[in-house]
C-alpha cells in the first residue's frame, strides 16, 4: 500500500474503505504517523481542544461494563456518592475555565439519570452558563431525545457516549446494555441538535479489526469529536490482568483513526497517565485533542502540564467541530 498516495486522496475528499483500514494498520508506524499528522493539519490546522470532566455521580452503577471501577458488579473500592451539588460543580467549572479551559464535561455513573436527576442537572447547567463562559458537556448514560432536549435549553451543546468498542465485541465488554442502545442514545442526541462526543477503550483484548470497525461505525454517525481511550487495568474489574499497550499500540490507532476521519477531533482520554511521553507522540500521529486534569476514579495530567507542551508542539488551543 502507498500510504503517501492513500492520504494524498483523503485530503482531496476520497473516504478510506474498510479493507484499506486494516491493511493500513499493518504499515511502518514511522510513514503512518508522519502521513496521518499531515491529514490533521490539511483538515485541522493547529487547533486543539482541551476539555476536563468532573466526576458528577460516583459508583454504584447497575451496569457491569468489565472495564469500570464504578460498576456495582465489581469490588474496586471506588468511591460513592450522589448527584454533586450545583455549588461543587459550578466552583470546578470556574476554576477550569480560569486555567484557559474549553469545554467542561459532567459525568455521573449509572445506566442513566432519572427525570428528577435531569431536571436537577438542568439547574446546574443554566448556571454554569450563567456565571461562566465555559461550554458544557454531559455524559448522563442512555437518556431519551426528550430529556436531551431540555438539556440543550438549559445551555448543554455536547453529548458525550461512548461506543467502547466494535459492535462484534461489545457483548464481551457489557450485557446489561447493547451496542445499539449506544446507538439509539447517539442518535437522540443528534436529533435533539447536540453534537456528540463519542469513541471507546483499547486494550480490552478486541482486534485490531474490531478497533477500525469501531471508528467505521462512529463515521457513518457523522461524529466529530472521537475520544481515545487506553484501558487501565484496574484491580477489581474483569480486566485488571489485561496487558497494558504502549505508546506504539496507541500511535498506530490514532494515526489509522485519522485516515477514518480526517477531520474529526481525536482526543487522548482515560489512560493517557500511563504513558511515559503522556501522549506527545500521539498529538505528532494525529490527535489533535485531550481531555486534561483527573480523569473519573484515576489521577490525570494537570492543565498547566499540557498547555506547555501543547505550545511546544506549535499548537493552538480553541474549539475544533463547534
Amino acid at each position: 500500500m502507498n500510504v503517501e498516495n492513500l492520504g494524498n486522496e483523503i485530503m482531496q475528499g476520497r473516504q478510506i474503505t474498510r479493507e484499506e483500514a486494516v491493511r493500513l494498520y499493518e504499515e511502518p508506524l514511522s510513514r503512518l504517523c508522519a502521513k496521518a499528522d499531515e491529514i490533521r493539519a490539511h483538515f485541522c490546522s493547529d487547533g486543539f481542544d482541551i476539555c476536563t470532566i468532573i466526576n458528577g455521580k460516583s459508583g454504584r452503577c447497575s451496569e457491569n461494563c468489565r472495564f469500570c471501577a464504578q460498576s456495582a458488579h465489581h469490588p474496586t473500592g471506588a468511591e460513592e456518592y450522589p448527584l454533586l451539588s450545583t455549588e461543587k460543580i459550578v466552583a470546578q467549572a470556574k476554576v477550569n475555565e480560569e486555567q484557559g479551559v474549553l469545554r467542561y464535561s459532567i459525568v455521573t455513573s449509572g445506566k442513566r439519570l432519572s427525570d428528577e436527576e435531569v431536571n436537577r442537572m438542568c439547574d446546574t447547567v443554566r448556571q454554569i452558563r450563567k456565571e461562566t463562559g465555559i461550554a458544557v458537556c454531559i455524559s448522563f448514560g442512555l437518556l431519551n431525545e426528550e430529556q436531551y432536549r431540555k438539556l440543550k435549553e438549559a445551555g448543554v451543546t455536547r453529548v458525550h457516549n461512548n461506543l467502547e468498542t466494535s459492535r462484534r465485541f461489545f457483548p464481551y465488554v457489557c450485557s446489561t446494555h447493547t451496542f445499539d442502545d449506544k446507538v439509539r442514545a447517539i442518535r437522540a442526541a443528534r436529533a435533539a441538535g447536540l453534537t456528540v462526543c463519542s469513541g471507546g477503550i483499547i486494550g480490552l483484548g478486541e482486534t485490531p479489526e474490531d478497533r477500525i470497525d469501531m471508528a467505521l461505525t462512529l463515521r457513518e454517525l457523522g461524529i466529530k469529536s472521537v475520544p481515545v481511550n487506553l484501558l487501565n487495568p484496574i484491580p477489581g474489574t474483569p480486566f485488571e490482568h489485561n496487558e497494558r499497550l504502549n505508546e506504539e499500540d496507541i500511535c498506530r490507532v490514532v494515526a489509522v483513526y485519522r485516515f477514518i476521519l480526517p477531520d474529526a477531533a481525536i482526543r487522548l482520554a482515560g489512560g493517557r497517565g500511563l504513558l511515559l511521553d503522556k501522549g506527545r507522540s500521539c498529538f505528532r500521529s494525529g490527535a489533535n485533542a485531550a481531555i486534561s486534569g483527573d480523569m473519573l476514579t484515576t489521577a490525570g495530567i494537570t492543565v498547566e502540564t499540557d498547555k506547555q507542551m501543547l505550545k511546544e508542539l506549535g499548537y493552538e488551543v480553541r474549539y475544533i467541530n463547534g
